[in-house]
């Protein structure tokens, strides 16, 4: 089987639990999976022993974390040698009308960073109103006023991620790398003819 790095960078824990999920699904197609805040990898971290890396961030005030741009654009020359993806976590991504400018942040973060991943997916992300203070509060429910309707509590959190859309992202992620590396997964082998 193959092994993937998933890793990441968060602001209030949702990018975290996307890819925790997106591991989560790899994993149960027999591949090996560790996922890692990008802030917490050890100085001598690298991507050897790996066979295929995904890369997530969020968006906030229009810009990825600056420690997952570093990462990458360290590590660019290892993700060009091996299957990867990247997934971007944002409100913009949870919002129809906002596609094009969640498109937009993920063309800015790959032409700064130079890299080019295999597959590239977009996910709504959340408001954390339990964990905000009054004034990103505040702000908060205006940027996302959009996506706020009557029937939701603005004081609770409200989550926008499509898991299916997760799954799927994940699913596809993995049958690329089985496809490129030749790898056929427990799942299958273990399936009757």
């Amino acid at each position: 089987m193959s092994s993937f790095l998933v890793t990441y960078a968060t602001g209030e824990g949702q990018t975290a639990k996307i890819a925790d999920r997106i591991a989560a699904t790899i994993g149960e197609r027999g591949h090996e999976t560790s996922v890692l805040d990008v802030r917490d990898r050890p100085e001598s971290f690298t991507l050897e022993g790996y066979d295929a890396a995904i890369v997530g961030a969020s968006i906030h005030v229009g810009k990825h974390q600056d420690e997952v741009r570093d990462f990458v654009t360290d590590n660019r020359e290892a993700l060009s040698e091996m299957p990867t993806a990247f997934f971007q976590v944002s409100l913009s991504s949870a919002n129809e009308e906002k596609h094009e400018e969640a498109a937009g942040y993920v063309e800015s973060f790959l032409t700064e960073t130079g890299w080019h991943p295999d597959r590239i997916g977009q996910f709504g992300g959340a408001l954390r109103f339990s964990v905000y203070g009054f004034l990103k509060r505040l702000m908060m429910k205006r940027i996302a006023k959009d996506l706020l309707v009557e029937d939701r509590n603005p004081t609770g959190d409200i989550e926008f991620t499509d898991w299916d859309a997760v799954d799927a992202f994940a699913a596809d992620v993995a049958s690329f790398v089985e496809g490129r590396l030749g790898v056929v997964p427990d799942t299958l082998e273990d399936s009757p003819e």
